[in-house]
């Protein structure tokens, strides 16, 4: 648990913020108080998820069939924003830690604790599966021991049964290795009997250390699943006569969570249910938790500020921050960068490291040498796989993390190395001059394989140093750039006066990222370029309108007292299916206005836009 930053907002939602709990590659989990007084624990989805309309609407879905989970071995879902800049939901805040942290700090767990979690898993599933939800992700992490018994949290990728999701079809494959059902490897479809075989998985683990299927690499582990029966050996008798029929390759041959729960018969109540050492990390869990509620931590300066203040000028009378980009070309030249103003007028190219430079770069064309350009799905990031199976995710122009701590160097840029959350997972993120909030980053990670990296701080760190030389030395550029909205500042579509005409007054401008621009007017006006699937091709609630010799799609979202309206449409195709996309969405925070004057004011700010992007 750590404090929160200055400068960072006090709320999401109607929740006060207290602490953060930690981050993945989903988002961000944080401490919060709930208006009626609980504590809660708010998961914030990273905006380069939130890009993509059928996620936000899948999400949407999805906190609405959690709300039904409601049992005792469930964090319940208290409440969520999808439309949100960063969709976020909010759920009973638990205290304990991971089934992974368990085994790792006490070893396997008993078999008197092993029928507890065994119990507690299956009840949890039992509700889970009532509610018409597979899980599609139970494992280790997903998994919280508290102090009277086993919670299930995190349905990010949680799907309802009969949903008709991109996600649910078939060749699609989401989830951890080591706990997928032979199923779900094979991306076909899945029912709630894959949740059996994970539960069977997990049992495993709890009492081994690892997966039955573990295997040198994620191939050889799917393998395993798919076609090797699991490794017993070491699993104590009676917990192996539970688990054999869960993994059982057959999900017709898998018992229901109900009969799992008959096979066990009564499990007597403790006051203990786990080994000491996991108790203690319950107890201080909640230490953690109470003093951040009665005396939240004060709030230091931002280590970022601190490392900017040091290049901060002032020039005429007027305080300007700024930050130096030393480039390779002319090595020991300082090139000042106004914060927040616009590049100056120039004939030539802009800075490499600028915005603008950035968004000229295709991001699958920085590093070279054995990595190989992985998954290509937005302007910003690609994800580079090395020989052995692991990958490395280069990302330009992303936020950097509130809790940053910058106090390192990289390439001659402020930076912040540290731990991304799990064994073998690092991130090295270096400032961008001139937006100190922004940067370029690379993520370490054990990929889709098992692969650990004994150094993966050192390789972010050497890995993002060869790529700021790279893109300072230019030649990443887009093959073909020709109409593409990669190259384009959204900010610059629309400017203040235009905007203060359509939604009132502009009380400011925020860039987010290199392809997204929000602009607070009361409420809040986004306009985002991504590549996503084309608009109108399997989305849900999304209405076809003619504007002008165009056709958009329309997404309202009737909130009471503050409607949203998002307008997207086609730009250029990338391939079948999918294209690059144009979104603006306007949120009227608590105006009390009606979706349908929202949604006009909408698409006339996207008419305007229309004539200024860039033609094929």
């Amino acid at each position: 648990m750590r404090p929160l930053s200055p400068g960072e907002p006090a709320h999401v939602g109607r929740y006060r913020l207290l602490a953060s709990l930690g981050a993945g590659g989903m988002g961000r989990v944080l401490l919060a108080v709930a208006p009626d007084g609980r504590l809660a624990a708010v998961k914030q989805i990273h905006p380069g998820f939130a890009h993509d309309k059928d996620f936000r609407h899948q999400f949407a879905r999805e906190v609405e069939a959690s709300r039904l989970v409601s049992g005792a071995y469930t964090a319940a879902v208290m409440d969520a924003d999808p439309t949100a800049h960063a969709p976020w939901l909010a759920s009973v805040y638990v205290a304990g830690p991971s089934l992974r942290e368990a085994v790792d700090a006490a070893g396997p767990l008993p078999p008197v604790s092993l029928r507890y979690l065994a119990a507690g898993l299956a009840s949890a599933l039992a509700d889970i599966h009532r509610a018409g939800l597979v899980h599609r992700d139970l494992k280790p992490s997903n998994v919280l021991l508290t102090a009277d018994g086993p919670r299930v949290i995190d349905f990010g990728i949680a799907r309802a049964v009969e949903g008709d999701s991109e996600l649910t079809r078939s060749g699609s494959v989401i989830g951890s290795p080591g706990f997928m059902s032979p199923e779900q490897a094979e991306g076909g479809p899945l029912t709630s009997a894959s949740d059996v075989f994970s539960l069977g998985a997990l049992l495993v683990m709890a009492a081994t250390g690892q997966s039955p299927f573990a295997g040198t690499s994620a191939p050889q582990t799917l393998y395993n699943v798919v076609h090797t029966e699991p490794d017993l050996t070491a699993v104590p008798a009676e917990v192996r006569a539970l688990v054999e029929p869960c993994l059982a390759k057959d999900p017709a041959d898998r018992p229901t969570p109900a009969q799992l729960l008959d096979r066990l018969g009564p499990v007597a109540p403790s006051a203990q249910p786990w080994p000491s050492p996991v108790h203690e990390l319950i107890r201080a869990q909640e230490a953690e938790a109470r003093a951040a509620l009665v005396e939240p931590s004060a709030r230091r300066r931002s280590p970022v500020l601190a490392v900017l203040a040091a290049v901060v000028l002032v020039v005429g009378g007027v305080l300007a921050g700024t930050l130096l980009d030393v480039t390779k070309s002319s090595p020991g030249t300082a090139v000042p960068v106004a914060q927040g103003a616009p590049s100056p007028t120039s004939t030539g190219p802009p800075a490499p490291l600028s915005a603008a430079g950035l968004r000229s770069v295709d991001p699958c064309r920085v590093l070279g040498g054995d990595l190989t350009p992985k998954i290509d799905v937005h302007f910003f990031s690609c994800t580079y796989e090395a020989p052995d199976g692991r990958w490395l995710d280069l990302q330009l122009g992303d936020r950097v993390p509130t809790d940053a701590v910058v106090t390192d160097e990289i390439a001659r840029l402020p930076a912040s190395v540290g731990p991304a959350g799990g064994e073998g997972r690092c991130t090295a993120i270096a400032l961008i001059p001139g937006q100190e909030t922004h940067g370029i980053s690379v993520t370490t990670s054990p990929g889709v394989g098992d692969t650990i990296d004994p150094d993966p701080c050192g390789t972010a760190r050497a890995t993002l140093t060869e790529a700021i030389g790279a893109l300072r030395e230019g030649g990443a550029g887009w093959q073909d750039a020709r109409g593409t909205l990669a190259t384009v500042d959204p900010c610059a579509l629309t400017d203040d006066a235009e905007l203060g005409d359509l939604f009132g007054v502009v009380v400011g401008t925020e860039p987010d990222g290199l392809h997204e621009c929000r602009w607070d007017v009361g409420g809040t006006v986004e306009v985002t370029l991504e590549r996503a699937v084309s608009p109108g091709r399997g989305g849900q609630d999304e209405s076809p309108v003619e504007l002008g010799e165009r056709t958009v799609y329309q997404q309202e979202f009737p909130d009471a007292g503050s409607p949203a309206c998002g307008v997207s449409w086609a730009h250029v195709p990338v391939e079948e299916g999918f294209t690059e996309v144009v979104r603006v969405l306007y949120r009227a925070t608590a105006s009390g206005a009606d979706v349908a004057d929202v949604c006009g004011q909408t698409r006339r700010l996207a008419e305007r836009i229309m004539p200024r992007l860039p033609q094929p």
